[in-house]
C-alpha cells in the first residue's frame, strides 16, 4: 500500500533492482540507488492482479488502460493531505468528547405529581 499516492491503480517494476513499487517515492524510501530509466515499462494491475508492459516512446491515450480489464491506471493521483480535526477515541465507541445539546428533562417535573384534587370534581 503506497503512502505517497492514495489511488494507485497499479504497481511499477523497477528496472534497476526488478522489484515492485507502488511508486517512484517508495522505490527512493526502500532502495540505496536511484531509480533507474528506461522506455519500456513493466507494470502491474490492482484490479485484476496481471502484469503488462508499455513502451513509453510512443505511448498514446489507449495506453492508459489494463490490456486485461480494462480498468484506467492513469488517473488524478490523490495525496494525503495534512488535516486539523479533534484528537481522541472514535466517537462511535466513546461519546463523552461530545456535548449533548438536547435539553435535559427535569425527572421531578411531572404533569402527575401536582397536586390538582381542589380543580377535579
Amino acid at each position: 500500500m503506497c503512502k505517497h499516492i492514495l489511488n494507485a491503480q497499479v504497481s511499477i517494476r523497477a528496472p534497476c533492482c526488478k522489484q515492485w513499487f507502488d511508486c517512484a517515492e517508495c522505490h527512493a524510501e526502500t532502495q540505496d540507488h536511484m531509480l533507474r530509466k528506461t522506455t519500456e515499462m513493466a507494470f502491474m494491475c490492482k484490479k485484476c492482479k496481471k502484469a503488462f508492459r508499455k513502451d513509453m516512446s510512443n505511448y498514446e491515450e489507449s495506453d492508459e488502460f489494463c490490456p486485461h480489464c480494462d480498468n484506467h491506471y492513469v488517473i488524478d493521483a490523490k495525496t494525503p493531505q495534512a488535516v486539523i480535526g479533534v484528537e481522541g477515541e472514535d466517537t462511535r465507541v466513546d461519546a463523552r468528547m461530545l456535548k449533548d445539546d438536547r435539553v435535559q428533562q427535569d425527572p421531578m417535573r411531572s404533569i402527575f405529581s401536582k397536586d390538582f384534587s381542589d380543580r377535579v370534581g
